[in-house]
């Protein structure tokens, strides 16, 4: 199959690229070669590659600065996947949509959980922009496959495990805080890439739950990632309240896996397992990269 992937250059974009161009040809481009906020291009880019799939990696992840930049965000998060379903119809393409935990309130308490069928409440601006690219896809095309996925961390870009990583390598003997009363599930990129290839090759659509199995916080999160790596660390835990952010957080948005699991379809492991198979993977580039 002929797969255009979008946001190519970040952790997942990355990851969806090494594993389809496996057995499939692949034309991954990031925001320098296709604007998916632009129609015009939207339309030049799929009429010429005339993609089977797209794969939509691209986003505004900052959640904080959406806060700030409200209409660039709606642009990539909503406008983009609008103008992305509206391609792939015309060019009778099934577009894989990748969204995010934030777009549920949070406020069930651990182990609570949310299936694809509860109702969606985002707190934030990141998230509604999200929930709105959802809708514009379901609005647009009737086919698609929208994956809500959470805590995402991969070995490409830019996440919340190199910057702790950074910190405790850079600032050795510093203590710094980190949130312990939010929860979720950390999830590989690699792995979600695994998934999106097997829904596609099972002919899956409409809207999946797909995140690692089990929770944690933020703190042990982090505390596990650098104890694993043998780093030593002065992270202590805090609350939401003790670590104000512009932009709120959902207290819990752990993501159950329904559907995979009653399709058959899920490949999703425990955090804690692939977060391992990460870590002696990578664990010494990053911390050569990480080391300033």
């Amino acid at each position: 199959m002929n797969i255009l992937i979008t946001g190519g250059n970040g952790q997942l974009g990355k990851d969806c690229e090494h594993v389809f161009k496996q057995h499939h040809t692949v034309t991954s481009v990031d925001v320098e070669d296709l604007d998916i906020t632009n129609p015009d291009q939207v339309n030049a880019v799929a009429g010429k590659i005339r993609p089977d799939i797209i794969i939509n990696c691209a986003a505004f992840t900052q959640v904080d600065l959406c806060e700030t930049q409200k209409e660039a965000a709606e642009n990539v998060n909503a406008n983009g996947p609008q103008n992305l379903a509206k391609s792939a119809r015309e060019n009778d393409s099934l577009l894989v949509h990748i969204s995010t935990d934030y777009v549920f309130d949070g406020k069930k308490k651990p182990p609570g959980f949310y299936t694809e069928t509860n109702i969606p409440g985002p707190l934030s601006h990141y998230g509604r922009t999200k929930l709105g690219g959802e809708r514009a896809v379901m609005n647009n095309t009737s086919n698609y496959i929208i994956l809500r996925t959470a805590w995402l961390y991969g070995f490409y870009g830019h996440n919340f495990l190199k910057a702790i990583l950074k910190k405790a390598l850079n600032q050795p003997g510093t203590p710094f805080k980190i949130v312990s009363d939010q929860f979720g599930s950390p999830t590989w990129s690699f792995r979600l890439a695994l998934q999106i290839e097997h829904l596609v090759n099972n002919k899956g659509r409409g809207v999946y739950h797909a995140s690692s199995e089990g929770y944690c916080s933020w703190f042990e999160f982090a505390k596990y990632f650098l104890e694993r790596l043998g780093i030593d660390h002065h992270i202590t835990p805090c609350t939401t309240d003790e670590y104000p952010l512009p932009a709120a957080r959902p207290k819990c948005s752990i993501l159950e896996n329904k559907r995979l699991k009653s399709e058959g379809l899920n490949l999703m492991g425990h955090w804690q397992t692939d977060l391992d198979e990460y870590i002696r993977q990578y664990g010494k580039q990053l911390i050569s990269e990480c080391r300033i």
